[in-house]
Order: structure tokens, then sequence, then C-alpha cells
């Protein structure tokens, strides 16, 4: 997986951000740092990349992010409820005006009753306007992965834009 291909996005993100003073913090699960890492290719991104956080699994998202262990049984890890609940963790852990979360099921496994490999929830926001998002995306592990990096680069720059 090439992440230089995401420079571009990577670029307006940073633009906008930086237009604004903001500065940004990603909750991940199944694209384990993705999202960090193509933020940070980027030189001068200490500017305005705050920190990313990895939380793969359920006692993670929890330890770090303060998603409550009841809200993960009743709806799953891969839910918009769950995706939401990341966002406000990492927005209340890190001096930061804005935040995403990404979790899902990126395959080739994990696939359950409803949801299907490809299932990812996104989700992004400031303090006071978080959104969620629903992806059904396919191919294989690392499609999905990409995939799941190139929605929440799109999605972040919409929210940082003036």
């Amino acid at each position: 997986m090439d992440l230089r291909e995401l420079l571009p996005q990577v670029q307006s993100l940073a633009d906008a951000l930086r237009s604004r003073c903001w500065r940004l913090a990603t909750a991940e699960s199944c694209t384990g740092g993705l999202i960090a890492a193509a933020c940070t290719q980027l030189a001068g991104s200490s500017d305005w990349f705050e920190r990313g956080v990895v939380s793969y699994s359920n006692a993670a998202k929890t330890e770090l992010l303060d998603v409550p262990a009841s809200l993960i049984e009743a709806h799953g890890a891969v839910s918009e409820a769950v995706a939401r609940a990341m966002v406000q963790g990492a927005l209340q852990r890190a001096p930061v005006e804005l935040a995403v979360a990404v979790t899902g099921i990126a395959g080739p496994g994990g696939a359950v009753a409803g949801k299907p490999v490809g299932t990812v929830w996104l989700a992004w926001g400031t303090a006071g306007d978080v959104r969620a998002e629903l992806l059904q995306l396919g191919g294989d592990r690392d499609a999905v992965r990409l995939a799941s990096v190139r929605a929440a680069l799109r999605r972040l720059a919409e929210a940082a834009r003036p």
C-alpha cells in the first residue's frame, strides 16, 4: 500500500486546518494507524497533527478513548455508536479541535451477521458536531483500509474548511 498517492488529499486537509489554526487527532481501529501515517508523511504536519490512537481491541477503545464497554456490548465495536464515542474520546483526551475515528471489518475474516467484510463506520467532528457515515467497501483487506483512509481524509478536509 503506497500512501504517497494520498498526498494531495493530505495537503488539502493541512491547508484547511492551518487556515483555522486547528489541530487533529485520529482514533483508528481497522486502519491500524494508516490515517495518522498518511497525515504525518507530509513535512510540517506537526503544525496541525496532534496525535493518533490505534485502538484495535475493544479493551483499547475503553481504556484509551473512554468508550463504554456497555456501548460496545450493546452495538458491537463496528457500529455508529462506537465510532461516535471514539471521536468524542479523542476530542476529550487531546488538545484538538477536530478528530476522526474509524472502526470496521477489513477482512478477509471477521464478518458477522449484518456486518460483512468491508463494513466500516467512519465518524469525524468537533466538540459540538460529530458526524458518522457507514461505508460498504469492496476489495481485499488493503483496498478496504485504503478506501477508509481516503474517505476519512475527504470528510476531515470538508469539516476543516472555514
